[in-house]
Formats: C-alpha cells, structure tokens, sequence
C-alpha cells in the first residue's frame, strides 16, 4: 500500500520531471521518422533505426531514472535530438527546447530534493524523531 508519509520522502520530484519532459520527447523523436523519410529522404530503414530508436530510448530511460546513471544517458538523448537537426532543421530548435526543458527539470528537481530534506530533517529534530 502507498501513500504514506515515507512514500513522500523518498518520492522524487526531480524523477518525475525528467521522466515527464523525456515521455513527451519520445513522441516528437517518434513523428520525426516520417519527416526524415518523406521530406528529407533518408532511407527507410535508416528513419527507423534512429526515430524510433530514440523514441523507444526515451521511454526506456524514464522508467530507468531511479539509477543515477540514468540522468547522464538522459543528457546524451538531449544531444542526440539536437543532432538530428543535421537531417530534420527543425529539431536543433526542438532539441533545444527539450535540452532546456531537461536542464529545468532536472536541476529544478534537485534543488528541491535538497530543500525537502532540510525540511524533513528540521521537521524530525523538531519532534526528537
């Protein structure tokens, strides 16, 4: 069962954001597999190795965010959707967007892992816990 008080100190804001702005990357790297093939080009095979490769990384890499590691995979997604500008321009604007989104979230996410467990922390001093 959840919902109790230790579910809410070790829930972490910083895990939610991340995993939340790399969901919705994963349906935009998705809808750029058919623009690489019917505007740009790129072979078939080739759009889908790498839309839906990237696609099914995001996703993969939010539920994989309980491991530290994960954030630095989460950094290189950010460059790989900027890099795909190189076949698709109009990802290096939305590459950017989400990099910038991922840089809120997660530093965001940390300075308020911090500020609540100072908070938690005065709160168990307080109450001699």
């Amino acid at each position: 069962m959840s919902g109790g008080p230790r579910d809410e100190r070790t829930r972490s804001p910083r895990r939610g954001m991340c995993a939340a702005v790399l969901s919705l990357e994963a349906i935009t790297l998705g809808l750029t597999t058919p623009v690489m093939v019917s505007v740009t080009g790129v072979e078939l095979g080739t759009a889908l190795w790498v839309g839906l490769g990237l696609t099914v990384a995001c996703l993969v890499l939010a539920g994989m965010l309980r491991a530290e590691w994960a954030y630095g995979v989460g950094w290189l997604i950010q460059a790989a959707a900027i890099a795909l500008g190189t076949v698709v321009p109009l990802m290096f604007f939305l590459g950017a967007v989400f990099g910038l989104l991922w840089g809120t979230a997660y530093f965001l996410g940390r300075k308020i892992e911090r500020e609540r467990a100072a908070a938690f922390a005065a709160y168990d001093a307080r109450r001699g816990a």
